[in-house]
């Protein structure tokens, strides 16, 4: 699905998304990636199932205000121990499927937010 037009200000956007990744500022990633409006930051977890605490202790590292977390097709919620990182920093989050936080991510890196993507796809 194509999304937008890359940002005139050189933040970047997700153009396109499908089951397997993402297309950003006309590179193609596959598998999970975290993204923010200023850097790819590269892979993430490789599913739902591996995914520990201390991934989303990482993602404090790029200093976010918002996290949206994309579970792949449908939403899929972590567990609290996963997500108290991210809860004891008082950083905000969202889970969603991957298609929604790809849209959502857009709308607030156009708005100039901290926000952070860690987006999950299905093999």
């Amino acid at each position: 699905m194509k999304l937008h037009r890359d940002s005139a200000d050189g933040t970047l956007l997700i153009q396109r998304y499908d089951s397997s990744g993402v297309v950003v500022a006309g590179e193609t990633l596959r598998g999970s990636v975290v993204l923010t409006p200023q850097a790819v930051i590269g892979p993430w977890a490789q599913d739902r199932e591996s995914l520990v605490a201390a991934d989303f202790a990482a993602l404090l590292e790029h200093a976010p205000g918002v996290v949206l977390i994309g579970t792949g097709k449908r939403q899929h919620f972590p567990s609290p121990a996963l997500l108290r990182p991210l809860i004891e920093a008082g950083v905000g989050w969202e889970v969603m499927d991957t298609g929604s936080a790809c849209r959502t991510y857009n709308v607030l890196a156009s708005e100039g937010r901290k926000v952070l993507a860690a987006l999950l796809f299905e093999a």
